[in-house]
């Protein structure tokens, strides 16, 4: 690798997914110029056919009314499933393991009330501490909802002292310990604050091992990684669609169940009449007959509107090719951490592990002895990131509208602040 503007520029001449880049609404200045985009970790950009999309459904509801259900040009009533196959493809799961419906934290509720079983012995819960905060009020809640004090059944992995990231070793420790009254790990996939991807399989079968319920936060993982959801065997997953997935503000999330779960009636459930049978959901006065596989969880039908745009981000996805982007990603963010190690300053570090393996495209990187003082030049400089305290900025070259320039441009802006 080279710092030099001419070698970013011929990394994004020989980049196989360079004219993906024009199909993203790109955030302007007053001026003109285009933005520095790095913030596709909190809100990724608007694909161009999300208009055309949700246009098609606004056409179809003014022309049709009610029976849009069934005549629309893609029907509204099977309309989830529409995005069950590629969205499967992107988690690396059966599309009958996937549902698209409600919005993260509410799927993780969901999912808690069916495979979180705590009983007098065996009722804890793992997260790791820095999880993302939702999370943590969700399992609390769950807890609570139990009658169990938080403070006695949920359980922290935690970094050693001085240390950012969480370590495989010690959560064995936990569990080797703790095993016995531990029902449930629940663990975010891609870490929002380090950005660290914990090996989900490793952990599924520990999990496993003490007898324990295993589930997973793709929150800042879907899209961004290959969590291969099935392979793994976790029991279930959540995530969101508005990230990496480029489907909106507050879009729709996802949910995993896995298949050896598909047609458990005996599990708890909170039911709503989308997840009924589909031959019978009409009829109204029958008892509840679960769907099989991960669409049995659905409470209501969906609103299409917003399903409209993650189908057009899915479309993207499925052009591109999620190895293809998965490939770039491993290199653009290796270009950024050689950038950032080229700044010749003891000020920032970067916290994000350095092997690809086990990161997505994000870094996070530490600001010593800093406030958002930094963050605020660096926005005015035409750069989109992020600050989380205490002090850490977060930038995610997302690989299908960032090109190896912008990686180049930051450093140059992040440089010259320092």
């Amino acid at each position: 690798m080279e710092n030099s503007l001419a070698y970013a520029r011929a990394q994004d001449q020989a980049d196989p997914l360079k004219d993906f880049r024009t199909k993203f609404h790109l955030p302007k200045q007053e001026d003109g110029k285009t933005l520095l985009y790095f913030c596709g970790n909190s809100l990724g950009l608007q694909p161009k056919k999300v208009s055309e999309f949700i246009d098609l459904e606004l056409k179809d509801w003014a022309n049709l009314g009610v029976e849009g259900h069934t005549d629309a040009k893609h029907p509204w009533m099977p309309y989830h499933e529409f995005l069950a196959k590629p969205m499967a493809k992107i988690v690396g799961a059966k599309p009958s393991e996937v549902v698209v419906m409600n919005t993260l934290t509410a799927n993780l509720h969901l999912m808690m009330v069916s495979f979180y079983k705590p009983n007098k012995t065996k009722f804890k819960i793992v997260i790791e501490s820095d999880a993302f905060p939702s999370d943590k009020y969700a399992v609390e809640s769950q807890l609570k909802f139990h009658g169990i004090d938080p403070d006695e059944g949920l359980i922290l992995w935690s970094p050693r002292e001085g240390e950012e990231l969480c370590r495989f070793e010690d959560l064995e420790n936990i569990m080797n310990e703790q095993g016995d009254s531990i029902a449930l790990l629940m663990i975010g996939s891609t870490n929002y604050y380090t950005g660290q991807s914990f090996p989900l399989k490793k952990i599924t079968q520990l999990g496993h091992s003490h007898n324990c319920m295993v589930g997973f936060d793709l929150a800042h993982g879907a899209g961004n990684i290959q969590p291969n959801l099935h392979d793994t065997g976790a029991d279930f997953a959540v995530w969101c669609t508005y990230k990496y997935l480029n489907s909106g503000p507050g879009s729709l999330a996802g949910c995993f169940v896995h298949e050896r779960h598909a047609t458990n009636n005996s599990l708890n459930r909170f039911a709503g009449w989308w997840g009924h049978n589909k031959d019978t959901r009409f009829n109204m006065r029958k008892g509840f007959d679960p769907i099989p596989g991960a669409e049995g969880w659905q409470l209501s039908n969906p609103p299409i509107l917003s399903m409209a745009a993650i189908r057009a981000s899915l479309s993207v996805f499925e052009e591109a090719g999620f190895d293809t982007i998965r490939e770039k990603s491993v290199k653009i963010t290796n270009y950024l951490e050689f950038l950032l190690k080229e700044i010749d300053t003891e000020r920032i570090r970067i916290i994000t592990p350095t092997n690809p393996e086990e990161r997505g495209c994000q870094l996070s990187i530490q600001v010593k002895h800093a406030d958002k003082s930094l963050h605020t030049k660096l926005t005015e400089a035409g750069v989109i990131s992020d600050w989380r305290e205490p002090d850490v900025i977060r930038v995610a070259p997302a690989p299908l509208y960032n090109s190896y320039e912008d990686v180049f441009l930051l450093v140059e802006k992040l440089k010259a602040l320092l």
